[in-house]
């Protein structure tokens, strides 16, 4: 912004409300206080709210219902998956702020699942991370993700509230590929907390292995999703001949 600008009216308003949503002050389809309110609140005509609510509209933070008013837009995290591409990576560019928490890193004997995706033995030990996945601050997911020891190492002193795809990068570990299988399951009890959801209610469940350039299994995610949070696209071509 260039010194001195003044910031007009409808700015002002959008800049106010938009602060309050991505903070989460105002949550996923909360209604916005009526034009009249804002109106006063702001000190401002119902044309420089109305201007101010459309700019929001156009980030798409907000949306309106015709004579009910104008609501606050949940959070989508949208992915495309001819990318391999970390939470944070994804969200870039979009109109909501994406944060991650550790909750924690421990080491765990691999499961038979675990051990099979990443070419170990059953029982070996593993690098365990655990983080949650927030959009606006709301909790959209889970995101459990196992490493070999020696990639465990590399990552064990980093800041892991952020991406890990790049953190590997970084460490000499150039990445490939991923296979992704995604399913419709029940929350598990553990997670639902986490989730602000119910036990048992539906989420999306993506089981992800990445491998290195070399075709090295490098990273086995479980990730769990609330359904109304995430989108994930697709281009598919019809085979010819």
């Amino acid at each position: 912004m260039a010194a001195g600008r003044r910031v007009p009216l409808h700015e002002q308003v959008c800049n106010s409300l938009r602060e309050r949503i991505l903070s989460g002050d105002l949550a996923p389809n909360a209604r916005l206080p009526s034009e009249a309110r804002l109106m006063q609140s702001f000190g401002v005509s119902r044309v420089t709210v109305r201007q101010g609510l459309k700019d929001l509209a156009a980030e798409g933070l907000v949306y309106s219902q015709q004579g009910k008013g104008s609501f606050v837009s949940a959070p989508h995290a949208t992915y495309n998956l001819s990318a391999l591409l970390g939470f944070h990576e994804a969200m870039q560019g979009k109109p909501f702020s994406a944060t991650s928490q550790l909750r924690s890193i421990r080491d765990v004997p691999a499961s038979r699942e675990i051990a099979t995706a990443l070419n170990l033995k059953r029982g070996d030990g593993v690098f365990e991370v655990k983080r949650i996945r927030c959009l606006n601050a709301r909790p959209v997911s889970v995101d459990l993700s196992y490493f070999p020891p020696d990639i465990g190492d590399r990552l064990r002193d980093q800041d892991l509230n952020q991406d890990i795809f790049p953190l590997l990068e970084t460490r000499g570990i150039s990445l490939g590929r991923s296979r992704m299988w995604i399913e419709a399951q029940t929350c598990p009890t553990e997670f639902a907390d986490d989730l602000a959801v119910a036990a048992g209610e539906p989420v999306l469940h993506l089981a992800r292995l990445t491998y290195s350039s070399f075709d090295r299994p490098v990273d086995y995610a479980h990730l769990y999703c609330r359904g109304d949070s995430y989108q994930y696209k697709v281009e598919l071509h019809r085979r010819q001949g």
